[in-house]
């Protein structure tokens, strides 16, 4: 039988991507498809290179690591360089197929008849998974659903390399099985422009239907524990220290507030280098403002650290938090306004372009930068922090708007409709 006349069973998914695990922005998208999958009545299994998902649904492959050895030797090798010696491309070719044997491995052992790859064909963190999963889908007509987060020209560091016939071919690839979807308007004209390829926009999501529960018991000394003040301001900044998140726009707007408060920052820098923590300390000593790094006691889950601290999750501190600040100069979507709205906090949001182009036209209420701190948006800080139904009033409406366009509701329709498609042109062939 060929691939063509296999009577696929699409109610069993495999999700790919190079880690699904922790709360990186492409985790926990997968997890909002796989749990609505699940309502659905889908089946999900998962493959990956890290992987935190039940053992009994996963296939773990190191290899799919970007952060493996050999991944990681091949990547260094591949950008800022324009031509690669022929021992590369070996190497690319050898772990391609080893990727590959691994993806009929997973496909045979769960009779996976639905592919949804997670970024993986998107930005080419390991070029061999990217390979190996257009080779895949190439040869087994396999439905697929790729899920783009965010492509390999919209990051600098991909700009200059020795493997654009690589990323032509599989970032993302053009194959008749395949269904694109991009999160933003932008990622859409351009995967159009660039390759050719109708994409749909479904944009981030978060659980609107089902309000977050009020705090427990566990949280209940999460201020002290973050060293806030009672008579202090919790101002919140959700993200890990990266230079796009343009965290000195927060340490500014605490400054000119003039109020008592604390900026608190959530996560690390991770594998981008401490230099930008170190310039946000003594940007923040040198304008006076209290600013703690709490991504010790931040975890993915509760519990302990090695010195008996209790760690805390994000959702945790969200209902504590006067004010989130998001001043980003650039974001794929924005998952943290997201996140926002959903804890009904009020944000201050940086006119980065999705934000402007996709997530203002709803109607927000927010307070809003513009590559700068604004004496307007100072005024409109103080006034939200020191009228409490003025801030009700934002967050409320922010809410419904979020339930209105950004819940799981229309991403069911979607997948409904998609899943149709996929069962009319099979029945076709």
């Amino acid at each position: 039988m060929t691939a063509l006349q296999r009577d696929w069973d699409t109610h069993r998914v495999g999700i790919v991507s190079t880690r699904l695990a922790g709360t990186d922005g492409v985790s926990l998208e997968a997890e909002k498809w796989a749990d609505i999958l699940r309502e659905m009545g889908f089946t999900c299994f998962y493959f990956a290179g890290e992987l935190d998902r039940p053992a009994e649904l996963s296939y773990l492959v190191p290899e799919a690591h970007f952060t493996h050895p050999e991944i990681r030797a091949i990547s260094e090798l591949s950008w800022g360089v324009q031509t690669r010696d022929r021992s590369l491309s070996g190497r690319i070719h050898a772990m391609t197929n080893l990727l590959k044997d691994h993806l009929y491995r997973f496909m045979e052992k769960f009779d996976i008849g639905l592919l949804i790859p997670q970024n993986a064909l998107t930005i080419p963190m390991n070029i061999p998974l990217g390979l190996a999963l257009t080779h895949f889908i190439a040869e087994t007509g396999i439905p697929t659903t790729a899920h783009h987060h965010d492509f390999y020209w919209e990051r600098d560091r991909f700009a200059v390399n020795a493997v654009m016939d690589y990323l032509n071919m599989a970032f993302p690839p053009n194959l008749p099985s395949i269904n694109h979807v991009v999160i933003n308007s932008f990622a859409e004209e351009q995967v159009n422009f660039r390759v050719g390829i109708s994409a749909e926009i479904i944009p981030n999501i978060m659980d609107f239907e089902n309000p977050p529960p009020p705090p427990d018991d566990y949280t209940k000394d999460i201020r002290e524990a973050l060293d806030v003040a009672p008579d202090e301001l919790l101002i919140l900044q959700p993200t890990r220290v990266v230079q796009r998140k343009g965290i000195e726009h927060a340490i500014e707007l605490v400054k000119l507030m003039n109020l008592k408060a604390k900026l608190v920052i959530s996560h690390a820098s991770g594998d981008e280098g401490w230099d930008y923590q170190k310039r946000l300390e003594e940007y923040s000593a040198l304008m006076g403002v209290d600013t703690i790094f709490v991504d010790d006691i931040i975890g993915e889950n509760r519990g302990t650290t090695p010195g008996g601290r209790k760690i805390y999750t994000l959702e945790d501190v969200y209902p504590y938090a006067d004010l989130v600040t998001y001043p980003s100069t650039v974001e794929g979507f924005g998952n943290a306004f997201l996140e926002a709205i959903y804890f009904k906090r009020p944000i201050v949001v940086n006119a980065y372009s999705i934000y402007l182009k996709d997530i203002k036209p709803k109607g927000f209420d927010v307070i809003e930068l513009n590559g700068y701190v604004t004496p307007k948006a100072v005024e409109e800080t103080r006034k939200v922090l020191s009228d409490p139904e003025r801030c009700q009033e934002m967050v409320e409406h922010n809410y419904q708007l979020g339930l209105q366009y950004f819940s799981y509701a229309p991403l069911k329709r979607r997948i409904m409709h998609a899943m149709a498609l996929w069962e009319e042109d099979h029945r076709g062939a």
